[in-house]
C-alpha cells in the first residue's frame, strides 16, 4: 500500500476534509468518569457500539495500550479483532518531542509547525520516517507473525486507542485505513478532550468516546491501573 503524506500546519497535524452531514459523534458525560483499566473501558465503549454487532466489523487496537481495550470490544460485538501500529515520528535529537506520526499501511502525517520551526530538513524528515518504518514492520511481526492483515475493502473498521491527546496518532491510523477502501471508519476510545470530534470531523465516520473529564490533562488520568502494555499482552490479547 503506498505512503499517505499528510503534511500540515494545525498544532496536531491535521488537515481536516468538509465533514460529512451524518457525522454525528456520540460523547459521553463531562464529568470526571474513570475505569479501573483498559478492558473496563472497552466494555463500555462496547455498549456505546453496540449498533454495529453483528454486522461485518473489524476492530483495530493501537498498539499498545489499544489492544486490550479493542479486545473487549471485539468481542461483544462479534467482530474480528486485530492490531495496528502507529508509531510516533519524533525530532533528532529530540526523540521526545513528535513531529509526525506513521501507521500500519502507509499512513503519515507530518507536522510542518513543528519541522518548520526546528529548522528539520527533508532528508532527516526521511531518515526518521525509514527508522520508524522499519521498526513499525518488527513490532506487526512481534505481534501477528508472518499471517496476513485482515481484508478491510467493503467493511466497517472501528479504530481503538486507550485515548486521545492531540489526534495526531489517530489520524495516522485513519487515513492508512481509509487506503484499504472500507464502507466507515469509525474511531472509538475511553477518554480525550472536547476538540477531538471536531478535530475528526470529515476524517472519520463516527466518533465515540466514553468520558471527557472537565480539565483533561492526559489520557492516563481516568484509568485507575494505567500500566504500559508489554507485547506479550497485545499478543495473548490478539488470541482470544
Amino acid at each position: 500500500m503506498p505512503t499517505t503524506f499528510i503534511r500540515s500546519c494545525h498544532p496536531a497535524g491535521l488537515h481536516p476534509a468538509a465533514g460529512s452531514p451524518a457525522y454525528d459523534p456520540r460523547i459521553g458525560p463531562s464529568t470526571d468518569r474513570t475505569f479501573s483499566d483498559r478492558r473496563a473501558a472497552g466494555r463500555v465503549l462496547a455498549d456505546m457500539l453496540a449498533d454495529y454487532a453483528g454486522s461485518d466489523v473489524v476492530v483495530l487496537g493501537l498498539a499498545r495500550g489499544g489492544v486490550p481495550v479493542a479486545a473487549e470490544i471485539a468481542g461483544r460485538l462479534g467482530g474480528e479483532l486485530d492490531v495496528f501500529v502507529v508509531r510516533k515520528l519524533g525530532v533528532p535529537r529530540w526523540p521526545e518531542l513528535a513531529m509526525g506520526a506513521i501507521a500500519s499501511g502507509g499512513g503519515v502525517v507530518v507536522n510542518d509547525d513543528v519541522v518548520q520551526s526546528l529548522h528539520i530538513s527533508d532528508a532527516q524528515l526521511q531518515d526518521v520516517i525509514a527508522a520508524e518504518t522499519e521498526e513499525l514492520s518488527r513490532r506487526e511481526t512481534v505481534y501477528r507473525g508472518t499471517g496476513p492483515p485482515p481484508r478491510l475493502a467493503g467493511r466497517s473498521v472501528v479504530l481503538v486507542d486507550d485515548g486521545i491527546a492531540t489526534g495526531a496518532t489517530m489520524l495516522a491510523a485513519i487515513r492508512a485505513v481509509r487506503a484499504a477502501g472500507p464502507t466507515r471508519v469509525i474511531v472509538a476510545v475511553p477518554v480525550g478532550p472536547p476538540s477531538v470530534p471536531e478535530l475528526l470531523r470529515g476524517e472519520a465516520d463516527d466518533v465515540v468516546i466514553a468520558a471527557v473529564p472537565r480539565r483533561f490533562q492526559a489520557v492516563g488520568q481516568v484509568f485507575a491501573d494505567f500500566h504500559q502494555v508489554s507485547d506479550d499482552e497485545v499478543r495473548e490479547a490478539l488470541k482470544r
